[in-house]
């Protein structure tokens, strides 16, 4: 059972939008859908974001369709949150929770891991504000964790804060030695290229194509997680080193973005990012949109880039590029599924790792951008 929430002020395309990636992020997480509701508010009802009217509809859904969860596309306060379970009687999973679930089975590296774990303690600990009804009860005596008189809820936020001091001090060490990586390809001089882009737009797949890589891709949201990086070739004498990083999102949690802020990192300190964009989506300027904002978060909005619309053989276009006015290739259109196009991208990232210290700065101006 699924709830895509939209403002009165988004149109039927906005909805249908919210809707299907709703939908997306569900089956990613394992989820099967059994029903589907759009609600517009122009604000939300403090103790349960729906109106009454809207929760005892998704009641008599839940009742015929038998389902066991309800998943909202929004940011539920504690309290809300709460309170919807108590009135539908079934887990209620908002916007940010599904993703963080979604991180959590996809984690493989022991980096990534302790960043899921990370963001999953961040967004749990708010969680404890005014929340469950047993975190209220008091502990204390001879023989227990706890000193006299110490509620649950203060043990329960101690233990979480400890936890969470380790995870930083863990990922600040394997923050250390990526940094060490990365000043050794500097010492080699290599022109370091990360790929960017929304979930699924297909950044792995077209990873894998450049490199000849066998990463870990599939037609699913954050497929993978863990940044990998391969050398590149795109011209004799040119070293190239590609990384491919986590997939954005609208409304990224930024407990998210906190939690992998090491990882993220690769993309802010490489030389040109490659925006790799779902040709075939009627979202795509909103998606962009929603790329650009976590790049101006993360301090990654002034490093040069090129944009790849990918899946053009979904949209019945051919292969080709788009430059600027001093004649720097800004985009090119290619299938990374089918390879065609890959070698105009090649002649992109050979042009820019070409190009003087001067050159890469003034790709920022708007003739050159």
């Amino acid at each position: 059972m699924e709830v895509a929430l939209r403002g009165s002020g988004r149109g039927a395309t906005g909805a249908a939008d919210g809707v299907d990636e709703l939908r997306q992020l569900a089956e990613s997480a394992g989820f099967a859908t059994a029903g589907e509701l759009v609600a517009r508010r122009d604000r939300p009802d403090p103790a349960l974001y729906l109106g009454r009217g809207k929760v005892e509809q998704i009641r008599e859904q839940l009742v015929s369709s038998g389902s066991g969860v309800v998943i909202l596309d929004v940011a539920l306060s504690p309290v809300q949150q709460r309170n919807l379970e108590r009135e539908l009687g079934v887990a209620v999973l908002d916007r940010t929770a599904l993703i963080l679930d979604i991180f959590a089975q996809r984690a493989q590296s022991r980096e990534g891991k302790l960043q899921v774990e990370l963001a999953r303690l961040q967004h749990l600990s708010t969680r404890l504000v005014r929340g469950w009804t047993h975190l209220e009860r008091q502990r204390g005596g001879i023989g227990l964790r706890a000193g006299p008189g110490e509620k649950q809820i203060e043990l329960d936020r101690r233990m979480i804060g400890q936890r969470v001091k380790q995870l930083r001090e863990r990922l600040r060490t394997l923050d250390s030695q990526r940094r060490t990586q990365r000043r050794a390809r500097r010492r080699r001089e290599a022109f370091c290229v990360s790929l960017v882009g929304y979930t699924n737009a297909g950044k792995s797949t077209l990873f894998n194509a450049l490199t000849r890589s066998s990463a870990y891709a599939a037609n699913q949201l954050f497929a993978t997680l863990d940044t990998t990086s391969r050398r590149l070739f795109v011209a004799p004498g040119v070293p190239v080193v590609l990384s491919d990083t986590v997939g954005f999102i609208r409304d990224l949690p930024h407990a998210l973005i906190d939690a992998f802020k090491a990882t993220l990192d690769e993309a802010a300190q490489a030389d040109l990012l490659v925006h790799v964009v779902d040709a075939s989506v009627a979202s795509r300027e909103a998606q962009m949109d929603a790329v650009d904002g976590v790049l101006r978060e993360i301090g990654a909005a002034e490093v040069p880039r090129c944009v790849v619309f990918n899946k053009i053989d979904r949209v019945e276009r051919g292969a080709g590029v788009e430059r600027s006015a001093c004649g720097r290739i800004d985009s090119v259109w290619l299938s990374a599924q089918s390879g065609n196009g890959l070698e105009l991208l090649r002649g992109a990232i050979a042009q820019r790792a070409q190009e003087s210290p001067a050159d890469l700065s003034r790709s920022l101006e708007p003739s050159c951008r």
